[in-house]
This record gives structure tokens, sequence and C-alpha cells, in this order.
């Protein structure tokens, strides 16, 4: 099965609060399944890797098998390409895990887009800080 993930993560403050968002569309662009949650304190990038181990571990339990992952995060972009390496410690192992969870699926290609771009998995970024922070 062909599907899309949009991936988002956010901190307020760097590290801070964050939160890990995903959805995932089927190719007719229903949703297949979306997800937010606060995380904790952690950076920018370490919420965007963790929405991303999520959201590939969702896809491959509903048996996607071929994958485009659609981010606002150039930096997790060109590092899953393989075209920037992952230096910082903590993105070493959310690296190796989606890395291995990509393999699993099958084909997995990724996009970068601008924020507005990815309204949904955003938004629910947002939906999730605000709720932890009440």
């Amino acid at each position: 099965m062909k599907a899309r993930l949009f991936t988002d993560g956010g901190a307020r403050g760097n590290p801070g609060p964050a939160a890990a968002a995903y959805v995932l569309e089927a190719e007719d662009g229903t949703v297949l399944a979306a997800h937010g949650e606060a995380i904790g304190v952690a950076t920018n990038n370490v919420a965007e890797y963790r929405a991303l181990v999520a959201g590939l571990a969702r896809a491959g339990e509903l048996g996607v098998d071929e994958l485009e992952v659609v981010s606002d995060s150039e930096l997790l972009v060109k590092q899953m390409r393989g075209e920037y390496k992952v230096k910082n410690a903590a993105l070493q192992e959310l690296s190796r895990r989606a890395g291995q969870l990509a393999r699993e699926l099958g084909s997995v290609r990724y996009t970068a887009v601008r924020r507005e771009h990815n309204e949904l998995a955003d938004r629910l970024v947002n939906e999730a800080l605000d709720e932890a922070q009440r």
C-alpha cells in the first residue's frame, strides 16, 4: 500500500516542553492515522525525530510498503537521505531507529516542505503542547 506520512515536532524553548505528531494518509488523501503527543522536555530536532519514528512504526503496523515522508524539518530530511551526517548523540539513536523502520517498510522517500504545507501535523503538535501546559 502506498501512503504519505506528514511529521512534525516542536519545542517551546529549545530545549523546552516538546511534542511530536504525525498524519498518515492513503494515496487518495484519506487519513489512515493521526497522532500528536507531548514528549516532555526536548529539543525541536528530537521532537521531529520522535514524530518520524512514531509515524514509521504506525505505517508498518498498517502494512504500508511505499511511503513518502513529508517534513518541514530540512535537517531531518537531509539526514535521513544521507546528505548530512547525524552528529548529535541524542539524534543518532533516533535516526538509527527511523532507518531500521524505513528499511522494514520497503520504499521510503523524504520530501522537505514549508511549514504551511504541513498544517495538520503542525496543528497536532501545538494542540499537544497546549494540552500539556494546562
